[in-house]
C-alpha cells in the first residue's frame, strides 16, 4: 500500500461554527433531505418524481380558475429555472398531465384531465407526509418556520 499523508483538517482555521450542528445550511440539508425522501417515496405510486409535483401542482395552482399560463410565470413561482422547467413539462405533456399550447412566441400549460386527477390524490398523500413530518412542531414554531422560509425565499441576495 503507498504511503499516503492524512492531514487533520482545522475547522477553527476554515469554518465559523464550533459544531456542524450550529451552521443552519448544514441542518438545512438534514432536514430537506429527510423530508424530500419522504415526499418521493408517497409520489413514487402516481409515477412521480418530486420536480414533476412541483411543477404539476404549480401549473395547478396557477391555472385554477382556468385561465392557462406560460412558462416564465410557473418558473417564477416554483422557483425552477427555465431548463429544467421545460424538460419536467415536455415530461409531463408525454404522460397526458399536461397540455401545452402555442400562444404567439410563448407555450401555455394547463392541467389535463388525467393532470387534475393526478394532482389530487397526490396533494392529498403529499399533505399526509407534510402534517406527520411537521407534527413535531406547536403551531407557534410551524408559523414561524413558514415565516423564516417565507423571509429567505423574499430574499433578492438568494
Amino acid at each position: 500500500m503507498p504511503w499516503r499523508l492524512f492531514l487533520k483538517t482545522n475547522f477553527k482555521e476554515i469554518s465559523q461554527f464550533e459544531l456542524p450542528e450550529e451552521s443552519p445550511g448544514f441542518l438545512l440539508w438534514h432536514v430537506s433531505t429527510k423530508w424530500r425522501s419522504s415526499i418521493e417515496l408517497v409520489l413514487k405510486p402516481f409515477g412521480l418524481t418530486h420536480p414533476q409535483f412541483v411543477i404539476l401542482a404549480a401549473i395547478g395552482w396557477l391555472t385554477r380558475e382556468g385561465k392557462s399560463i406560460n412558462q416564465s410565470a410557473i418558473s417564477k413561482f416554483s422557483g425552477s429555472d427555465q431548463n429544467t422547467l421545460s424538460q419536467i413539462i415536455k415530461g409531463l405533456e408525454k404522460r397526458d398531465l399536461v397540455n401545452r399550447e402555442q400562444a404567439g412566441r410563448v407555450k401555455n400549460s394547463l392541467l389535463t384531465t388525467e393532470g387534475n386527477v393526478v394532482l389530487k390524490k397526490a396533494i392529498l398523500a403529499v399533505e399526509s407526509v407534510d402534517r406527520e413530518f411537521f407534527d413535531h412542531l406547536n403551531k407557534r414554531e410551524l408559523k414561524k418556520i413558514i415565516s423564516s422560509f417565507k423571509k429567505l425565499i423574499e430574499n433578492k441576495n438568494n
